[in-house]
């Protein structure tokens, strides 16, 4: 069987398009917001994706302590598992309160508990493995490092090996500079050092495989810094630059002109004049940092005040165009019903889809090993003496 996603603080579902895209099957799907989750199920049936296998369920993480929602995921989970199907949770718990430029309450803001909720969900259930993703600030900062460590403490304790990495999403393509924390954790029941295809892994998991650019070689190279505004201006894309990681060549990949969320933008309430001042590749400020059209964008971004500007036109990004930053598919849109505060924070929030998938190719390559199972062990529901375990993290 295809390996199974419960997925939760899906938003509108970026982490888990990229997952599908490498042949996981979404089985289960959690968000609170319920424009986000209607934006989800509103973007894949504009893909003609089918439905989770168990539904959309809009209730808080905090929800999965009641018997009743722990009793049902429980179940769901034995049920793939009695079928053969190896099980991951993927989220990324909301942010704020790690973020720098943030409200930095940490482990004891409304949002920083909903990691230990979040990570106590997957330390009861037990998926094979899980992915959690976070702002750099919890990995980076002195104060919120010890929650972490504390984080991966409790998930060590409970059977898993752990992995992690700050990433960048430009590593894996995106047009962004775009730093996150992924945590990955495998349960050692499904892993050991008697694989016969374990080359490649010596050192590990194989984070950078699919990395177009590890290791900020995406920065090494001579990006334009800023250009005079102007509307519809010509500036030629320098040589030697590559042209697969710009703000233009996402746009013209997209063709977010004619994207059905083109028209959602930001209209300006007090003239034009602040819009035409800022030059074209100026983001040295907080709020209107205009995008060059031959670089890649700043951290997409936009709740807070945070405004991004069309590199030569006199406006803010399209919902569109934000999409396109984010590397989504031409064809993913977001409801024309949606607010455009919502469309902008959920296409903030979330992770770049070439990340994701690249990420989830690397998961795949990693546990595209043949199980051995004690089908009789299995039936029984004895999970961990039925799996011979295949892989090795070291």
């Amino acid at each position: 069987m295809r390996t199974k996603i419960f997925s939760f603080f899906a938003g509108s579902g970026f982490l888990d398009l990229g997952f599908e895209s490498e042949d996981f099957s979404v089985a289960y799907v959690n968000e609170f917001n319920p424009a986000f989750l209607d934006a989800y199920k509103h973007s894949r049936l504009m893909l003609k994706a089918d439905p989770p296998q168990y539904g959309y369920h809009a209730v808080s993480i905090t929800d999965y302590r009641k018997p009743e929602l722990e009793r049902f995921l429980r179940q769901r989970l034995r049920e793939l598992h009695t079928r053969g199907a190896l099980v991951g949770f993927i989220g990324g718990p909301p942010c704020p309160d790690f973020s720098i430029g943030g409200k930095n309450r940490g482990r004891h803001g409304d949002n920083g508990k909903l990691s230990l909720v979040y990570v106590d969900l997957i330390a009861h259930h037990k998926p094979d493995f899980f992915l959690f993703e976070n702002v750099k600030g919890l990995w980076s900062t002195r104060r919120h490092r010890a929650f972490y460590g504390e984080l991966k403490e409790s998930l060590r304790a409970s059977g898993y090996q752990l992995t992690e990495r700050l990433i960048n999403a430009i590593e894996y393509g995106v047009p962004q500079d775009r730093e996150r924390i992924i945590l990955l954790g495998f349960r050692k029941t499904i892993l050991t050092r008697g694989s016969r295809n374990t080359e490649g892994y010596e050192e590990g998991f194989p984070w950078l495989r699919y990395a177009a650019h590890p290791n900020r070689t995406a920065f090494q190279f001579n990006w334009p810094r800023t250009e005079p505004f102007g509307v519809y201006s010509a500036v030629p894309c320098p040589k030697g630059l590559p042209v697969e990681l710009t703000v233009e060549h996402w746009f013209r990949q997209n063709d977010v002109r004619k994207h059905p969320n083109a028209a959602h933008c930001f209209k300006p309430r007090a003239g034009l004049a602040r819009f035409e001042s800022v030059p074209e590749g100026d983001d040295s400020r907080k709020s209107f940092k205009r995008l060059h059209r031959w670089r890649y964008s700043p951290t997409a971004c936009y709740g807070n005040n945070e405004v991004h500007l069309h590199p030569y036109e006199a406006r803010r990004i399209s919902v569109a165009e934000a999409l396109a930053i984010q590397s989504l598919p031409k064809s993913f849109e977001l409801p024309p019903g949606m607010t455009l505060s919502a469309m902008f924070k959920t296409v903030g929030n979330g992770v770049p889809f070439l990340a994701a998938s690249m990420i989830a190719r690397s998961i795949r390559d990693f546990l595209k090993r043949p199980y051995e199972i004690d089908t009789s062990r299995h039936r029984a529901g004895n999970w961990e003496a039925a799996y011979q375990p295949l892989l090795q993290l070291y």
